[in-house]
C-alpha cells in the first residue's frame, strides 16, 4: 500500500495526480492543511497495520514530534519519502528520507509537483508524459507566481479553475485528461467560459477589499489587514500593488482559522515571518493559523482602526510631487500637508510641522501613508484646508492657487 499526505492547493493536489498516474489505485491521497497534517500523520504511522505502507508527504513540513517519529520509523526499515520545495523546510535534508529543493541549478524555482514527479521519474516509479508535463509547469509557474513576470496567465487561470469547482471535481476531471491524453494539455472551451465570467467577480471583490483594508504595525513591518475568504493569491497580490506603502498583505479568515501572507517586496519573507507564528511557506506567499497570539495582533487590536484612505483618482489641483505643496489625509480626518523648503521635503500634519526631513516628494508621501493610513485628498478639501488657513474664499484661492500655497506653507 502507499500513503501520501499532501497540500490542499493546487500544488499539493498536482502531487496527488502525479501520485494517481504512478500508482493508480494502490495509493491513497490524503489532502491536509498545516492545521491538521500532524494529527493525520501521527495517527496513520502509530497505527501497526500501516507498518508496510510506503509514505510520502509532499508540499508539507511535519512538526518536531512527527520529524523523530519518521526518522524512527525510516531507522526500523519502513518506507518513508518527503519532497517539499519550502525554504522553511531545509532542515529535513539532513535525512535520509528527506529532500527539499527550493530551486535548480538553473535558477529556476521549483514546486513540489515538479519535484514528486522528477523523483518518481528517476527512480522508473512513472513514465515520461508530455501532458503531465504540460501541467506541471503550469502548477510551478503559479505556485511560484512567475507567472505573471512570464505572462503566463494560463497558470493563474489553472489556479482559478481548481478554486471555483473544489478538490474533487478538479483532480477528476484533471486525472481523466492526463490519463486520455498524454500529448498535451490544455483547459476546454467550457472551462474558459467560466473562468471569463470568474475574472468579472474577482475584480469586483478586489474592489470591495481594498475599501476595507486597515493598517498596523506588527513588530517591524507595516501590515494591511483584511478579513477575506476566498481569492487569496489574488486578492493578496493586487492589494501589494494598490497600497506599496504596505510591506505585507494579511488575509484572515475567522472561519478556517487562517491567515494567508503576500508581499510584492523582494526585502520582505513572509515565510520567516509566518514561522513567528507557526506558519510557514515562500517568501512572498505564505501562511499560519489564527492562534491566540495572532488574533491578538491581527483581529482584536486591528478592530478599531479606519480603514485606509486611498488616493483622490483625478485631482487638477491637489497633485502629487508640488513643490508648494499636496495635502493629504486619513479617515479620521488627520491633514498632513507636504512641501519642499530649501533642498528637502518636510510634513506639517495636523498643528505640528514634524522633525523628520525628506530627500524626495515620494519619501515623504510614503511616511505619511505608513504611519496615517493617508490619501491624497481631493480638491475640494484642499481649497477647503486652504481657506480655514487663510481665510480666503474658493474662487480667490482658485484664482491664485500657487501664491496661496506658498502663503500656506510660509506659515509652517
Amino acid at each position: 500500500m502507499i500513503k501520501l499526505f499532501s497540500d490542499s492547493d493546487l500544488d499539493g493536489v498536482g502531487c496527488g495526480l502525479v501520485a494517481k498516474l504512478a500508482f493508480g489505485d494502490e495509493v491513497d491521497v490524503s489532502y491536509c492543511s498545516y492545521r491538521n497534517l500532524n494529527e493525520r500523520v501521527e495517527k496513520y504511522i502509530q497505527n501497526p497495520e500501516h507498518n508496510q505502507a510506503k509514505v510520502y508527504i509532499t508540499d508539507l513540513a511535519v512538526n518536531d514530534k512527527n520529524e523523530k517519529a519518521l526518522e524512527k520509523r525510516h531507522k526500523a526499515g519502513h518506507y518513508i519519502q518527503m519532497v517539499d520545495h519550502h525554504k522553511t523546510a531545509m532542515h529535513f535534508n539532513k535525512y535520509d528520507w528527506g529532500f527539499v529543493l527550493a530551486e535548480y541549478e538553473s535558477g529556476k524555482k521549483t514546486c513540489a509537483t515538479s519535484l514528486y514527479y522528477e523523483f518518481l521519474l528517476e527512480k522508473n516509479l512513472i513514465q515520461e508524459h508530455k501532458g503531465l508535463e504540460e501541467f506541471i509547469e503550469l502548477v510551478r509557474l503559479y505556485d511560484t507566481w512567475e507567472w505573471e513576470s512570464e505572462n503566463r496567465v494560463e497558470a493563474k487561470r489553472l489556479n482559478d479553475l481548481f478554486f471555483i469547482i473544489g478538490i474533487e471535481e478538479f483532480e477528476g476531471k484533471m486525472l481523466e485528461r492526463l490519463q486520455n491524453n498524454q500529448d498535451s494539455f490544455q483547459l476546454t472551451e467550457a472551462e474558459e467560459f467560466l473562468l471569463d465570467t470568474e475574472d468579472k467577480k474577482i475584480e469586483r471583490y478586489i474592489h470591495s477589499k481594498n475599501r476595507q483594508i486597515v493598517q498596523t504595525f506588527i513588530e517591524e513591518y507595516c501590515v494591511g489587514v483584511v478579513h477575506a475568504e476566498q481569492y487569496i493569491s489574488e486578492l493578496g497580490n493586487a492589494l501589494g500593488k494598490l497600497n506599496p506603502h504596505l510591506d505585507l498583505i494579511a488575509l484572515l479568515n475567522v472561519g478556517t482559522k487562517k491567515i494567508g501572507l503576500r508581499t510584492i517586496h523582494d526585502d520582505v519573507d513572509v515565510s520567516e515571518f509566518a514561522k513567528r507564528y507557526g506558519g510557514g511557506g515562500h517568501p512572498k506567499a505564505s501562511g499560519c493559523s489564527l492562534g491566540d497570539t495572532a488574533f491578538e495582533l491581527f483581529v482584536k487590536n486591528t478592530f478599531p482602526l479606519y480603514a485606509i484612505r486611498h488616493d483622490a483618482p483625478e485631482n487638477e489641483l491637489n497633485v502629487k510631487g508640488n513643490e508648494h505643496g499636496t495635502l493629504l489625509v486619513n479617515r479620521k480626518g488627520e491633514k498632513s500637508f507636504i512641501f519642499k523648503k530649501e533642498d528637502h521635503w518636510v510634513v506639517h500634519h495636523e498643528k505640528k510641522t514634524l522633525d523628520v526631513k525628506f530627500l524626495s516628494f515620494e519619501e515623504a508621501e510614503r511616511f505619511i501613508k505608513r504611519q496615517f493610513a493617508s490619501g491624497l485628498a481631493f480638491d475640494n478639501e484642499l481649497l477647503s484646508y486652504i481657506g480655514e488657513h487663510l481665510n480666503k474664499k474658493e474662487d480667490a484661492i482658485k484664482a491664485n492657487l500657487e501664491g496661496a500655497l506658498v502663503s500656506i506653507k510660509n506659515q509652517f
